[in-house]
């Protein structure tokens, strides 16, 4: 525990530092939780109370700014706020690091020495860093292995990406002034100097594979209907992924918006659909079962299968909700794919970069399969099914997600739960009754002419909200219809003045939610507010 009196000008920067500590110290002591406490006297235990962000939404966009500095990415497991007769105190409780993987703030670790904040030390990052080494396959340290084995030119790439990764924490310069040695240190690709799999794997050259022997470290494309072909991919991974996305045929796919002679063109495939879904099977592939990565490709879809079963929790929980993992089959090669931005440890690219990828692009959304014992399957479509579906989301650009995921289920022949069919029957967005729901067809007469379409065309959220937070920083301070006024005019045509209403809702919630807006008063003396 780390007591603080805390006024409101307690610097961010200290909290994360704090974080980083506590989180470390938590696991060193095999603790769950550590508690950073704020209103309390750190000598006497005496409470005193505390001002710090005293609005609610305020103190809960902490947990967003803590997050952006973290690594790995993570933040508060809740704040409590206690009013007591003596004064307001807050409890942060910060979840214990990882099992493995010591926690950073701003590229540094921390500990405490005493009651002082200090660097961890080498000695105790290698203490936590070696409680995954008898249990995770990928931080064993290759006997034998050296840079030499190592692919120069995937050697290059990977310190290309970790400068733009850290490029704002840590100088240009510094980076490249370090040595082979202290690079792969700090990427988390060696261990105590020590070559690891996951370095292999990464970075290692074809011919150095035989230091994973037994396990196979190989990708396979196979392309599978009138044409057949297939092709074998060995490390360097962090090249060879991008080579095997090259052997895809990726033709364009033409959607035809309602009452519209222009058609909207997309990909089969996205690059950052199909890479993250490679990354992901093989920061999560079992290498002890001693099998090949598979990519097959048919004519309208890819599937991507690796062993082992799905690690943490269901597809669901990251598909319809945040949920992050808590651990990791290969931590050490995930780790080391973090800082070479191959994927993220919270579980985010699975929703927010393949389905919500999928989404924007009109195309359906991907399915796991796991109904072969010890395996996961991942389809991801290439064709539309649907195209009153794609035609929705074309012309629905702020549907929410859940609904989203209700329309898809729909278009493929299954039947979403009662209160999302409710909701798409209130939108007249799907007619028939059970088992023939079928999502609605097209837009009575919406669009006519070109000039119809861009008038009807919705701007992405993102537009959106950087209109809100420019005024907000022009003007210090909006009520709900400034808003509506900076947005008229702006928004589709195709929403009535009450969708517009609940659409400049979600925009601003979300803004809230993240942490960049808060707002002051109540009900309609409400004033709206950039967060510090």
């Amino acid at each position: 525990m780390e007591f603080k009196e805390a006024n409101d000008n307690f610097s961010t920067s200290d909290i994360g530092k704090y974080f980083s500590a506590l989180a470390n110290e938590a696991n060193l002591r095999e603790m769950d939780s550590a508690w950073l406490i704020f209103g309390v006297k750190d000598q006497t235990r005496r409470i005193v109370g505390t001002e710090y962000r005293s609005d609610r939404q305020r103190l809960e966009s902490l947990k967003h700014q803590i997050a952006q500095d973290i690594d790995p990415n993570t933040t508060f497991r809740e704040i409590h706020e206690l009013t007591l007769a003596e004064g307001r105190v807050i409890l942060f409780e910060i979840p214990a690091a990882p099992h493995g993987i010591p926690i950073a703030w701003k590229t540094h670790y921390y500990a405490r020495d005493g009651s002082t904040l200090t660097g961890l030390s080498i000695s105790k990052q290698d203490e936590i860093r070696s409680q995954s080494m008898a249990e995770d396959w990928s931080a064993v340290i290759c006997e034998g292995a050296t840079i030499a084995d190592l692919d120069p030119q995937a050697l290059v790439k990977a310190r290309q990406i970790f400068i733009g990764r850290y490029r704002e924490s840590i100088p240009e310069a510094a980076i490249v002034s370090w040595d082979d040695e202290t690079f792969l240190s700090k990427a988390k690709l060696t261990f105590s100097g020590g070559i690891t799999r996951a370095c292999l794997m990464l970075l290692g050259k074809n011919e150095s594979t035989h230091f994973l022997s037994p396990a196979v470290a190989e990708l396979s494309w196979k392309l599978e209907g009138p044409e057949k072909a297939y092709e074998h991919f060995h490390p360097p991974f962090l090249l060879t992924t991008s080579q095997l996305y090259q052997r895809i045929r990726n033709l364009r796919l033409t959607l035809l918006p309602p009452g519209q002679l222009i058609p909207v063109e997309v990909s089969k495939y996205d690059q950052q659909i199909v890479l993250e879904a490679l990354h992901n099977c093989i920061a999560h592939q079992d290498y002890t079962m001693q099998e090949r990565v598979l990519v097959i490709e048919r004519q309208s879809e890819l599937i991507f299968q690796n062993a082992g079963e799905f690690y943490d929790g269901t597809p669901n929980d990251y598909i319809r909700g945040d949920r992050s993992p808590r651990r990791y089959r290969n931590r050490h090669l995930a780790e080391a794919m973090v800082h070479l931005r191959m994927i993220d440890t919270m579980g985010f690219g699975i929703r927010e970069v393949m389905w919500r990828g999928q989404a924007a692009r009109y195309l359906p959304l991907p399915d796991f399969d796991l109904t072969e014992a010890r395996h996961v399957t991942l389809r991801i479509q290439g064709r539309f099914i649907d195209e009153n579906y794609s035609r929705t989301l074309l012309t629905h650009a702020d549907l929410p997600w859940v609904e989203i995921l209700a329309l898809d289920c729909i278009q493929k022949g299954f039947s979403p739960d009662e209160e999302s069919l409710r909701v798409l029957r209130r939108q007249g967005l799907v007619e028939g009754r059970k088992p023939h729901i079928h999502v609605t067809a097209g837009i009575a007469a919406a669009t006519d002419t070109k000039e119809d379409y861009i008038r009807h065309r919705a701007f992405d959220d993102a537009y959106f909200c950087n209109l809100i937070v420019d005024y907000l920083d022009q003007f210090g301070v909006g009520q709900r219809k400034d808003f509506e006024r900076l947005l008229a005019g702006k928004l589709s045509d195709l929403l009535d003045e009450k969708q517009k209403a609940h659409k400049i809702h979600n925009l601003l919630t979300k803004l809230k939610r993240q942490g960049f807006i808060h707002t002051e008063g109540k009900k309609r003396g409400t004033v709206w507010k950039k967060t510090s």
